[in-house]
């Protein structure tokens, strides 16, 4: 008997405003994510893929359709959610380790627990530091970080509190193409340790078949899903893969199918 997807969306859609003014931002979408899943979302500008996430994590309700988790449909923010965007948003005035433990300080049970055990969470903190790569770097300010640094400590801020699902927003297109490129091997270093659920959204092709066991392609608004492509190469994935014939053959197949959006 085949396991009950993680997350699932039947049919959903999404309408902003009313009369003239409404908007469908998203259209009769369906997918199924299983649990310890990489999926990556890709398709034209403004065709919804933020929305999708922000539907996932219960931050905004579908005018029509179910969105499940675990089986039951939300109907508000679920738990064990952790969220990485392009943006760092880092605090200035903490340290990396205090930034990175800012979830400690809002989810349960461990803002109940922190005061007493903070040595605890601190070791914590610097174990995941260092498994990106950032040993030592735990007294700066974000200020003296790089932007490739600086996006380290925002997927380690998701991740510290152990969520089943980790929502990534493009966290890497802010940066140059080495850093994006490194930080891809980080993302996947991190996902093969603790395989939690990933939702990738994204632009770049070659960053969803790199990172992704499964590709979703929408199309332009309103936002449908019009292509599930698996990615069944092998892992750990080197940056020497993405020049490998398969790779390229996945990456044009997904980048053709976005154009037909566009013809």
């Amino acid at each position: 008997m085949a396991s009950e997807p993680l997350v699932e969306l039947r049919n959903v859609s999404l309408a902003y405003g009313e009369g003239r003014e409404r908007m469908v931002a998203l259209g009769d979408a369906t997918l199924s994510i299983e649990k310890g899943e990489f999926v990556a979302v890709v398709g034209p500008s403004g065709c919804g893929k933020s929305t999708l996430m922000k539907l996932v994590t219960g931050l905004l309700p579908p005018s029509t359709g179910t969105v499940l988790v675990h089986g039951r449909e939300v109907t508000a923010p679920i738990p064990g959610v952790g969220m990485a965007f392009q943006n760092s948003t880092l605090m200035p005035w903490r340290t990396t380790r205090d930034n990175i433990m800012l979830p400690f300080e809002v989810v349960a049970p461990h803002k109940h627990r922190l005061r007493r055990h903070r040595a605890e969470y601190e070791a914590k903190a610097e174990a995941l530091l260092a498994s990106v790569g950032l040993a030592g770097f735990g007294d700066k300010y974000p200020w003296q970080l790089s932007g490739g640094m600086q996006q380290r400590c925002n997927v380690c801020r998701a991740l510290i509190h152990e969520p089943e699902i980790l929502m990534l927003d493009e966290p890497f297109g802010a940066l140059d193409a080495f850093t994006r490129e490194e930080l891809w091997g980080v993302m996947q270093k991190l996902w093969l340790e603790r395989r939690f659920t990933a939702v990738l959204v994204t632009h770049d092709l070659r960053e969803a078949v790199y990172l992704a066991d499964t590709v979703y392609v929408m199309s332009r608004r309103p936002g449908r899903i019009v292509k599930r492509r698996t990615i069944d190469l092998p892992r750990p994935r080197t940056l020497d893969t993405t020049f490998e014939p398969g790779f390229v053959e996945i990456v044009h197949e997904l980048r053709e199918r976005i154009q037909m959006e566009h013809a």
